[in-house]
């Protein structure tokens, strides 16, 4: 049975709000303050239990509590209720120069880090040449912080960090900053962490590094734990959630436009909606089932030698599938009010996930001349044996 090195006992955590703008409201309101200011719960009745060399994710939308949780399990943040209990040495990413000092230089701050995060300095000297290696920044390792670029800064804490030989890593979103390249050394030595029986708790708004990394995802929504389990039911909870702050936002969307009377365009797309083999609406559908994506477009006078398109892209928008009547060799007949067209696929091999479809419709030219986004919605449920955009039968054999 592991052993729990980090352990959250009913923690909360309280921030003021002052409604004050300037030193001089403060000082006129002094002394009727409490009705000037207004309390934030971050986070509300927190239990948690973190065994070693486990791989946590937490996840959430925007102002959920997931860094500020982070933060207090590193001792950044003290709890205004409950408390956390910490086994062995930390190390933690949680800001972009947390713990920099931009008047010193590289070096110097390399030794102030290490130093913060319990090691001496006969210590930091055996890894320096290992640190500036890994953060390749050697050329500027004795230039002042405060010139560096921020992929620079994260450079040089991760590899500050991961060099301490910490027993907990906490990292923050503080990786997205570094290009390609590092981000990939930085999870190359992520997965060494957890090769070797670390445990790592991170924050981050992809979904996708958290199925392929962790063995565990928290869900926070507004300061409190909503799902607490396997990745892949987690991830779900979290998709259903963003659905439905989706349809929300779509529907404001609708009224403002409906209120504002827009002047009509040529030809816009009205509707895209997600077909089963039935011909009904569907949402949800497994790997490889086919689909049908029906369009509805409009146009206020005759228009022709249109291209119509269809796109899917991921939860972050990323575009995973896209292709058009010109395309596939499709001329559309000349539209005058209102018409539908479907686009069909035989055997669409996408990986378990959330997904967005959009419609777009442009000239003969290419211009873009309207595209509704996240038109429809479809969640892709799979066996849970792989994990990314794409699906594909898998088997192993030994030779």
């Amino acid at each position: 049975m592991s052993t729990p090195v980090i352990e959250v006992t009913d923690l909360s955590k309280r921030f003021v709000i002052r409604k004050e703008k300037s030193l001089k409201e403060r000082l006129v309101n002094f002394g009727r303050s409490n009705q000037h200011k207004d309390d934030f719960w971050a986070l509300r009745d927190i239990d948690l239990s973190i065994s070693s060399g486990s791989t946590v994710g937490l996840i959430g939308p925007n102002g959920s509590g997931k860094s500020t949780l982070l933060k207090m399990i590193g001792g950044i943040l003290q709890p205004t209720t409950g408390e956390v209990r910490l086994r062995g040495r930390l190390a933690a990413l949680l800001e972009l120069g947390a713990g920099f000092h931009p008047d010193l230089t590289g070096r110097e701050n390399v030794y102030l880090n290490a130093s913060i995060l319990g090691l001496s300095r006969v210590q930091t000297d055996q890894h320096f040449d290992a640190i500036v290696d890994f953060s390749g920044i050697e050329r500027f390792i004795d230039t002042q912080v405060k010139f560096y670029s921020s992929g620079m800064y994260v450079r040089l804490a991760f590899a500050v960090a991961v060099h301490v030989d910490p027993d907990i890593l906490l990292v923050d979103e503080v990786l997205a900053v570094g290009d390609e390249p590092f981000q990939r050394k930085c999870m190359d030595r992520i997965r060494g962490f957890q090769h070797d029986g670390r445990t790592i708790v991170l924050v981050t708004h992809s979904l996708d590094t958290v199925a392929d990394l962790c063995d565990r995802a928290i869900v926070l929504e507004s300061g409190r734990v909503i799902a607490d389990g396997e990745p892949r039911d987690s991830l779900r909870t979290l998709r259903s959630e963003f659905e439905q702050t989706r349809q929300e936002d779509l529907e404001r969307l609708r009224v403002k436009v409906q209120a504002e009377d827009a002047r009509p365009e040529l030809v816009v797309v009205e509707s895209v909606v997600a077909l089963g083999p039935s011909g009904l609406p569907v949402e949800s559908v497994s790997p490889g089932d086919p689909l049908t994506v029906e369009m509805t477009i409009r146009a206020s006078e005759p228009f022709d030698e249109g291209v119509l398109g269809v796109g899917i892209e991921s939860s972050l928008g990323v575009s995973v599938f896209g292709t058009n009547t010109k395309l596939l060799g499709v001329r559309v007949p000349t539209v005058h009010g209102t018409a539908k067209y479907r686009f069909q696929f035989s055997d669409l091999a996408l990986g378990e996930g959330s997904y967005t479809l959009h419609g777009a419709v442009a000239s003969a030219s290419g211009t873009e001349l309207h595209r509704l986004s996240q038109g429809a919605h479809i969640e892709v449920k799979g066996d849970g044996r792989t994990v990314g955009y794409l699906s594909a039968a898998a088997s192993f054999a030994t030779h």
